[in-house]
């Protein structure tokens, strides 16, 4: 049983990097996107943290400020695509970006917490478990975006690819290069999450 004290503690701890989310996210919005209609986001390394610190729940908390501040960047117009996207079908935007992030934050955790329950594993897998949860966040963000575009916003995609085949429209204009990079970001900061995550685990002893 956790003592208050403990509790207020987590709660700041996951204020902060909720606080960091938001801020991430908001100075994303600021990078034009790379190639096609997508921005790219700068916010997933918070979220991972969140994720294998406080497990499923604190991850799909900070997922879903991820995808509200992306929602609100959408709605705003500081995201190109999403704003097209929000004009088509405000409904399914909103749905489509608060899914894909509570995932991003809790599978990564789901994964982490499971494993890391078998004690014969230990922290030897720390290492390989928090590269995984890292790669994981932006794989399945972007997964349930491209599994949403094809569902409900096949037209959209469609006049985006401009006569292009949408499969090779996908791969390279539409989140190719920009999930490459996210993928590429969070497997070379694992050595600092793992670091940040030693530091606050510490700080609660």
């Amino acid at each position: 049983m956790k003592t208050q004290k403990e509790k207020t503690l987590e709660l700041v701890q996951l204020s902060m990097l909720a606080a960091l989310v938001v801020v991430l996210q908001l100075l994303s919005a600021l990078i034009p996107p790379i190639a096609g209609m997508v921005s790219i986001t700068l916010t997933l390394i918070p979220v991972v943290i969140g994720a294998i610190l406080f497990g499923k729940k604190g991850g799909a908390i900070l997922g879903f400020v991820f995808g509200l501040i992306v929602l609100i960047n959408c709605i705003a117009g500081l995201d190109p695509g999403g704003n097209i996207l929000w004009t088509v079908n405000p409904i399914l935007t909103a749905l489509l970006c608060i899914i894909k992030g509570v995932a991003a934050g809790f599978v990564p955790a789901a994964v982490y917490s499971a494993v890391m329950k078998d004690e014969k594993i230990g922290d030897k897998a720390k290492t390989p478990l928090t590269l995984v949860a890292a790669v994981l966040a932006p794989v399945v963000n972007t997964s349930i975006f491209v599994i949403g575009m094809l569902l409900f916003f096949k037209d959209t995609l469609t006049v985006w690819a401009n006569g292009e085949p949408i499969l090779s429209y996908i791969l390279v204009g539409l989140a190719g290069i920009n999930f490459t990079i996210e993928f590429l970001i969070n497997i070379l900061l694992t050595p600092a999450i793992i670091r940040i995550v030693d530091v606050v685990k510490k700080k609660r002893h």
